[in-house]
């Protein structure tokens, strides 16, 4: 299956970047791609916020922004799925084109802007999808709101009880003013508010739900500190490290590296890396973390666990390594925990981070 991207790959790159991705969510509606199973070595089987994973290898929001394709998605290796993100109201996004390859640093720009179909439209899909499978709800907030926070609350009302649980993203660079809300004053209204929404949900007859929240990687030490007391206060679940990154490193070759709009990829791997290792400190290893900015082998997932996070997401790395790259990710990972003799991911997080 890897050979046959390696074939398919310069098809699919002659095409503008939005195209080959349209083109591959219709290929997964229609069920054009052969299906692997996600149940990949028990070694890879963990609990993390309640949930049983099969294997640590999600799929990060952004691809699958309407969770059209949950159950093409679900036949490609992927321990898990967060869709997303979704907007209460539909809204196009920024105009074309807003997504760029920088092939030559095996990276992407974007710059889509919460392009989706909104709360209605995601709503029917989650109840369509895969009842096995764990899905996330990530949500936004549209560009045009005059309560941003209303918005948050608005969305996991809809599609928390459709989902396995719910992020709520404030670190995207493509809706102005959104990352406004990492700041201490706003982060703790936006909190406080969610938590209201979910206790008044579950007094309500409402299962209970896991919510986490996605940072940017572009953030102070102050940030950093703010975001981690007000998760530990607020009883955030867990931490999504990290979105895309606003920052060019030195390092880009590609022609389009001067395009505006958050960097992923390779060049984000070191940069999420540290500030995974950072927020594992400041939440003293009290909650989990997601892992997810430029992981595209085994290595770089293991990594990302012993520095301390517990399951980890991938989007970029399927442009340049396939559909299947999780599927091949979570092979590799088995084998490098059974030859450092961990007996589960468990006892491998945190490891070369110390508290």
């Amino acid at each position: 299956m890897v050979n046959f991207y390696k074939i398919a790959r310069p098809f699919l790159f002659s095409f503008e970047a939005e195209k080959a991705h349209n083109l591959s969510i219709r290929a997964l509606r229609n069920g054009l791609l052969p299906r692997v199973d996600n149940a990949i070595d028990p070694v890879l089987e963990t609990r993390v916020l309640g949930l049983q994973f099969p294997n640590p290898i999600g799929l990060a929001a952004g691809y699958d922004k309407n969770a059209e394709v949950l159950s093409g998605l679900s036949g490609l290796g992927f321990g898990f799925l967060e869709a997303g993100s979704v907007t209460p109201k539909p809204q196009p996004g920024n105009p074309r084109p807003r997504i760029f390859r920088l092939t030559q640093d095996e990276a992407v720009i974007n710059r889509l802007g919460f392009n989706n179909k909104g709360l209605e439209v995601a709503a029917r899909n989650f109840d369509k999808r895969p009842s096995s499978l764990i899905v996330g709800a990530n949500l936004g907030a549209n560009k045009d709101s005059t309560d941003r926070i209303a918005d948050y609350v608005t969305g996991m009302e809809k599609l928390a009880p459709r989902a396995s649980y719910v992020t709520v993203n404030i670190s995207s660079p493509n809706t102005p003013g959104l990352r406004a809300l990492q700041g201490r004053g706003e982060l703790e209204e936006l909190l406080g508010r969610i938590g209201e929404k979910r206790s008044s949900m579950i007094d309500n007859g409402a299962s209970f739900f896991p919510i986490l929240l996605k940072i940017a990687p572009d953030l102070t030490d102050t940030d950093k500190a703010d975001i981690a007391a007000a998760v530990l206060d607020h009883n955030i679940d867990g931490l999504i490290i990290s979105n895309t990154t606003i920052t060019r490193p030195g390092s880009l070759q590609d022609s389009q590296r001067g395009e505006t709009g958050g960097l992923s990829g390779q060049p984000l791997k070191n940069i999420s890396l540290g500030v995974l290792k950072e927020m594992y400190r400041a939440v003293h290893g009290k909650l989990p973390i997601i892992g997810v900015g430029g992981i595209q082998n085994a290595e770089d997932a293991y990594m990302r666990i012993r520095a301390g996070a517990s399951l980890l997401q991938l989007y970029t790395a399927m442009v340049y390594k396939g559909p299947y790259v999780a599927a091949e990710i979570a092979k590799g990972l088995a084998q490098l925990l059974r030859d450092d003799k961990f007996e589960t991911i468990e006892a491998a997080v945190g490891v070369d981070t110390p508290l």
